[in-house]
This record gives structure tokens, C-alpha cells and sequence, in this order.
């Protein structure tokens, strides 16, 4: 069994999960991706892909789901991603009873070439900025409804802030949320739905701390399990639930990060090695044993017939 690692710039966190993979001898081997152009409906040679980068590069996320269609099973799920949003996460999370912060969705600033105003009047103009306000409350932050981490995020204190960073976010739709004056705060790492490491994080710098009994153990306990019921709602298989904890309360506040920061430099050397650890058990056992990323495809009901994936040859001996 193949496995195939597609990594952006990232150094040490995608070279030791190889070693460690090829280390075991399960009977699954890793490597670096290579491709160029790919075939349509092409047989894939990777039984199993861990995507580090793909949410970056076009190429890459069209290759993973043709790959998809060929039998390969992908970590994390390209269709999935492709649909996910910060919005619709902290909706899915409320209603599964799990804190967050009042959040609310900003039409875009600017718009595509071609978007004229005719193509806009079911927008509110102007929008009720002071209802706004009012709902979420100052100081909030104001970041990209798409995007994972830290990327585009702002601190706004005021209402003259707020329309600064507003209007200079182009045609990037944006989310209002409340800021919540946390006592703690982690970043919460999951691996196959299963395992959970809540590491301490500092967001004002962004940096990993390493806290003996950081939270108490109810709180530890509610951190866990609260990060495995958003995974398997969003079915992600690696990704980070970012908890402002405050009065005894952990908000949800981020957690639309399926390819998370993983290098040593950034996270150290104690969760480094934990990382590496429990992403290898995950495509082990994925690459041996596990079930298809998608079983069958609407677009089935549309053919009405079976989709029929090309065979791939694999080596004598293997399963």
C-alpha cells in the first residue's frame, strides 16, 4: 500500500511522518507526491493521500478528487473542503449545542469584474451597521468567512476600525464575531475523530505553550469531547478547534483548519512528536483498512449506473 504525502512549503513535520511510516513496516510505504499533467479518469498509483496544501493550489485540489473517483482515499475529504466555511461551521456548532461567539456574515466590500449594481438588489443598502454593532458588540474581530486560522483576521475596537478593515477587504466575504475575553485558550488537535491534544496557544503571538494541567479536568474532559463532536460533523480527520474558555465556558472559535500547522519550529518538539505519531497510525490504517473517502457519487443517480473505477495493479503479495 502507497502512500502519498502533498505538502507545500512546510520542511520537518512531512519528511518525519515518511520516516516514521516507513519505519513500521506495516506493509504501507510513504513518499512525496509527484505529478504533472493528469489524464481524466485516471488510475491512481497512491492508495492513500495525506493533503497538506491543496486548499492553495487549484491543480492540486482537482487532482484529489479525480483521485477520489478512482478509489483513493484522501485525508482530508477534497469534496468536503471544497463546500466548507467558517459561517456554516459556527451554524453546525450551535446547533449542536457547543458555544460560540455571536457571529454575523458581511456582504463583500467589492465585487468580481461584471457585478454591477442590478446584480445586487436583494442586498440591504445601507447595510443596519448600528444593529450590526449592537448584536456582536465592540471589541470583535472581523475575519474571512473561508478561511482556516489566523489568515486575514483583525482586531477591531471601534466603529471607525471596524469600516477601515471593512473596507479594505475587497471582495473577500467576511464575518463579524464577537470577542470573547478569554482566561485560557487552546488549539485542539484532532486525528482520525479520535485522538485529542488540547495545546495551550497564545493567539496575541501565536506560539504553542507547553502548561502542565493547563485546564482542569472537567474542562479537559468537555475541550476533548466537544472537539471530537465538531469533527465528526464536519468529518474531518485532521484539523484544530480553537476554544476561547471564559467563565468556565469554551467558545468555539475557529475551526476550519484541515491542514494545520504542524512543523517543529512552530509547535515544538512534545507535540511535534506527538503529531507525527498519531497522523502515521491514522494513514496506516486508513491505507490497510480503511473505507473509500466518498462511498458513491450523486452524480451515480444521474448515470444511473455504477460508476466504474480503472484498476490498478498492485505488487504480488499485496491485499
Amino acid at each position: 500500500m502507497k502512500i502519498g504525502i502533498l505538502v507545500g512549503r512546510e520542511g520537518t513535520f512531512p519528511q518525519a511522518l515518511i520516516n516514521e511510516i516507513n519505519s513500521r513496516n506495516t506493509g504501507a510505504t510513504a513518499e512525496y507526491i509527484k505529478i504533472g499533467g493528469v489524464r481524466m479518469a485516471e488510475a491512481c498509483q497512491y492508495d492513500t493521500i495525506i493533503d497538506r496544501i491543496s486548499h492553495d493550489i487549484p491543480f492540486y485540489r482537482a487532482y484529489l478528487k479525480s483521485a477520489v473517483l478512482a478509489g483513493t482515499k484522501v485525508i482530508n475529504n477534497p469534496f468536503w473542503w471544497n463546500a466548507d466555511d467558517k459561517f456554516f461551521n459556527y451554524s453546525l456548532a450551535t446547533y449542536l449545542g457547543i458555544a460560540v461567539p455571536k457571529t454575523i456574515l458581511l456582504p463583500q466590500k467589492d465585487y468580481k469584474e461584471g457585478v454591477v449594481s442590478e446584480s445586487l438588489r436583494n442586498l440591504e443598502y445601507p447595510l443596519d451597521w448600528e444593529g450590526i454593532i449592537d448584536h456582536v458588540g465592540l471589541p470583535a474581530f472581523i475575519k474571512p468567512f473561508d478561511g482556516g486560522g489566523w489568515r486575514g483576521v483583525s482586531r477591531v475596537n471601534t466603529r471607525e476600525e471596524l469600516m477601515e478593515k471593512y473596507d479594505a477587504s475587497g471582495t473577500d466575504c467576511m464575518v463579524l464575531q464577537e470577542y470573547v475575553p478569554f482566561d485560557h485558550y487552546v488549539r485542539s488537535y484532532c486525528i482520525g475523530k479520535k485522538e485529542v491534544c488540547p495545546m495551550p496557544y497564545d493567539p496575541i503571538f501565536q506560539r504553542y505553550l507547553v502548561v502542565d494541567n493547563y485546564l482542569d479536568p472537567e474542562m479537559d474532559d468537555r475541550v476533548r469531547r466537544e472537539t471530537i463532536q465538531i469533527n465528526e460533523a464536519l468529518g474531518y480527520d485532521i484539523n484544530t478547534v480553537e476554544f476561547a474558555i471564559a467563565n468556565g465556558t469554551p467558545y468555539a472559535i475557529d475551526y476550519m483548519n484541515p491542514a494545520p500547522d504542524a512543523d517543529w519550529w512552530s509547535v515544538g518538539s512534545v507535540y511535534f512528536k506527538w503529531m507525527v505519531e498519531k497522523v502515521a497510525d491514522l494513514a496506516i490504517e486508513t491505507a490497510l483498512h480503511g473505507e473509500p473517502t466518498i462511498r458513491s457519487h450523486r452524480w451515480n443517480e444521474l448515470l444511473n449506473h455504477e460508476i466504474k473505477r480503472p484498476s490498478v495493479s498492485k505488487p504480488a503479495g499485496a491485499d
